[in-house]
């Protein structure tokens, strides 16, 4: 079993781990994970590489919650790690965009992180206004074909009316 699969059965199985137990892990890797994008955050351009274990050390984490928080950084990276099949002994870097970053975490309505006060030596509060909103629009699915009335023309193409032919009410 790899480190990601270790982690996402003691953080997310609720068949085989009881809910408190998996809410006593978050309550305990959120803070830890805030604390180590405080430290990141406040030189934002320099990339930070090592080994898993390494890197646990480094931020004082186990390897389980630098895990976690390599899963959650990954598609933030400008070259992302293989966290799929990645063990104590992995290179890894912590190379993130920063635009990407921010956005991500606003998408992840992590607002303890994207509110954090480091983010204001980054970008200005029009800049991150902008990402914000480019954030909420990422995932926002948009239905761009035209609305069908009842009395216009069936798409079916049978030269009925819509209500007479597709539309009918079955």
């Amino acid at each position: 079993m790899t480190l990601l699969d270790e982690w996402r059965a003691m953080a997310y199985d609720t068949k085989n781990h009881d809910k408190k137990e998996i809410e006593k892990l978050w309550t305990e890797y959120f803070p830890e994970e805030k604390r180590v994008y405080a430290e990141l955050l406040k030189n934002p351009d320099e990339v930070v590489k090592g080994t898993v274990a390494e890197l646990a050390e480094k931020f004082g984490f186990s390897v389980m919650f630098m895990t976690a928080f390599l899963d959650g950084i990954n598609e933030s990276l400008k070259e992302a790690n293989p966290i799929e099949e990645m063990d104590e002994n992995t290179e890894v870097n912590l190379g993130f965009d920063k635009e990407l970053l921010y956005k991500n975490m606003v998408d992840a309505r992590a607002d303890w992180l994207y509110k954090l006060p480091e983010w204001d030596a980054i970008f200005t509060e029009e800049k991150r206004a902008e990402l914000f909103k480019e954030a909420k629009k990422m995932n926002t699915v948009r239905n761009e074909s035209p609305k069908i009335y009842p009395n216009d023309p069936c798409p079916c193409g049978s030269g009925k009316k819509y209500k007479k032919c597709c539309g009918k009410a079955v």
